[in-house]
């Protein structure tokens, strides 16, 4: 098929253009008008191509020019990623707000890596070594923590005929292959295809977040799937930035998709201040983030999450842990009923198109721990964040995410106004991971850990069954053994459960401490049961001193070597009560 690169637009509609006389392929990058404003094709019909613009349209008109530019919407991979600030396709805001204030004018483009910035390349691979795609050629130092890896651009193969060490730019010759073509620092891959890997490996091993409500009773997979739902107030961006901070993945690519203005303005000067507590330095050393705002245009939201999961994918095939956070995937799915209605499709349930459950599908996807082609574990965990209109969960989106992820942390707004916080309600939330990471638990934190979880969650799901009789008569005209069960799950919720993100020593739970600590308060009920059996009574048990240090002792920096004398103390405690 013969591809015209020139033609004009025919109809405009919105952030919809009609386009008749090019004939380009599905997804072709087109410029629409005198100003070049940037477009994707996302429907041919005979002669007419259908084009949803990335910019604002306003005053564009039937007649004027378009040009197909033949490729496909991609972006540049390579050293100077990490600490960056983009739009939804990979224009460097800064590089925009220095050229132009702070709007963004129309038709204006920049690159998304800097291409006079010189990086010192030591060449791993040498002449001669026959390489593939996705095989390491050699090593950048991009930042302090991360060092890049240069690799083979997937479709790529061959044997090297020079290659040699020096400070180079992106752009510059670093060596070639015996076939001619040319290697650099960075290469260029289209956001709608995945990248190639060898394998994909069983999600094993979890993501530990230090977390205690995540980790102990819905933890993640490393290259699993999460999704965040919950109303305004809740708590969606303190937990991302949380996970973000402390979780165990090496890079972190936050992509604020279509989020209110202040919100991100929120995120793009905190994130910058936010200190990495693994290494003291900046956060940002191992972070991207991509900035959509909801006064951008709308297509720009879902090239926004495509660009997010291409950059993951990269530093995956470099061996890397990488978590990607997306806030909210719900303001894409808005973009896509906008976009469809635009295009007089057919509409599926409250307007959304009918193929909402099939794109977002394709993106939780493109998470996975893998074995890349050059032979390392690297891995995606993507958490999605979700904003369901009155915190309805019913809604199409979050529906449609719930059928696709593993893991549903539900923010729950009455925990946010009782400040019970991160405000996961234990009793809708869920993991598929719990019985597949049993093992990893049982080896790295305790043998007793899965009938811990499962003692804890029947104690939970217990005590919001006696609530309703408790609201009713009062906890008083309850049997004793319900008496104790609502004091072991006071402590459970509280002590255990309750973490203070803001807390220079509570915000962090090292795993092992989490099932210490677990451990210690369901020691406390077998004693106190069975100190009750013997005739103890239960305002008693619920009064002794240590419990109250318990929950005190979290805050504390030794916290760990509190905990086995808090034990011996629960231990002594109890006795007494006995004696007397």
């Amino acid at each position: 098929m013969e591809i015209k690169a020139k033609g004009e637009i025919f109809r405009v509609s919105g952030p919809v253009v009609t386009a008749e006389g090019i004939s380009p392929r599905m997804y072709d990058v087109v410029l629409v008008g005198h100003e070049k404003l940037m477009g994707e094709v996302i429907r041919l019909e005979g002669e007419k191509s259908t084009i949803q613009v990335y910019e604002d349209t306003s005053g564009i008109m039937p007649g004027e020019p378009v040009e197909n530019t033949g490729a496909s919407l991609s972006v540049e991979l390579g050293p100077g990623l990490l600490r960056s600030i983009y739009d939804g396709i990979q224009r460097p805001l800064p590089v925009l707000q220095d050229s132009m204030g702070d709007y963004i004018l129309r038709g204006v483009t920049a690159p998304g890596l800097d291409h006079t910035v010189k990086w010192d390349f030591k060449a791993t691979a040498k002449a001669g070594d026959e390489v593939n795609g996705g095989d390491i050629l050699g090593t950048v130092q991009e930042t302090p923590t991360i060092v890049h890896k240069i690799l083979v651009p997937p479709k790529v193969s061959g044997k090297i005929k020079s290659i040699k060490k020096g400070k180079y730019t992106v752009d510059d010759v670093i060596g070639t292959l015996e076939d001619g073509t040319k290697l650099q620092l960075m290469h260029k891959w289209p956001v709608r295809e995945p990248r190639p890997f060898s394998r994909k490996h069983p999600p094993d091993i979890p993501l530990v977040t230090g977390t205690r409500t995540l980790d102990g009773l819905f933890p993640i997979a490393k290259g699993g799937t999460a999704a965040i739902p919950g109303g305004f107030g809740t708590g969606k961006t303190v937990t991302q930035q949380t996970l973000a901070k402390w979780s165990d993945a090496q890079v972190v690519v936050y992509v604020g998709c279509g989020e209110r203005g202040n919100e991100m303005t929120e995120v793009l000067t905190e994130f910058p201040h936010l200190k990495d507590p693994k290494t003291g330095g900046p956060l940002m050393d191992r972070t991207v983030l991509i900035a959509n705002t909801s006064n951008m245009p709308v297509a720009a939201r879902e090239a926004s999450v495509y660009t997010g999961i291409t950059l993951a994918e990269y530093y995956r095939d470099q061996g890397y842990d990488v978590s990607l956070m997306a806030d909210s995937t719900s303001r894409w799915a808005e973009a896509m009923r906008e976009i469809s209605s635009r295009l007089e499709e057919m509409p599926g349930e409250e307007g959304y198109p009918a193929y909402l459950a099939s794109r977002l599908s394709e993106f939780y996807e493109r998470a996975g721990r893998v074995e890349t082609m050059a032979g390392d574990d690297g891995s995606v965990t993507v958490i999605g964040a979700v904003s369901p209109a009155g915190g309805d969960f019913s809604e199409p989106v979050t529906q449609n995410t719930l059928r696709i992820v593993k893991v549903f942390w539900a923010l729950d707004s009455k925990l946010a106004q009782k400040r019970h916080f991160p405000a996961i309600n234990w009793l809708t939330s869920y993991s598929l991971y719990n019985r597949v990471l049993g093992d990893w638990y049982s080896e790295n934190a305790s043998k007793k850990w899965g009938d811990n979880i499962a003692t804890t969650m029947a104690v939970l799901q217990e005590e919001a069954e006696l609530q309703e009789i408790v609201q009713l008569v009062g906890s008083d005209a309850l049997p004793e053994d319900q008496q104790l069960t609502l004091e072991v799950a006071r402590l459970l919720r509280e002590f255990y459960l309750q973490q203070n993100a803001f807390h220079d020593v509570d915000t962090y739970c090292k795993i092992n401490v989490q099932a210490e600590f677990l451990d210690v308060i369901l020691y406390y009920k077998e004693l106190a049961e069975a100190a009750l059996a013997s005739g103890i009574s239960v305002p008693n048990l619920t009064s002794i001193p240590v419990l109250e240090e318990l929950g005190r002792s979290k805050f504390e920096e030794d916290f760990n070597d509190l905990l086995p004398k808090l034990r011996k103390r629960i231990k002594n405690e109890i006795s007494g009560l006995k004696e007397d």
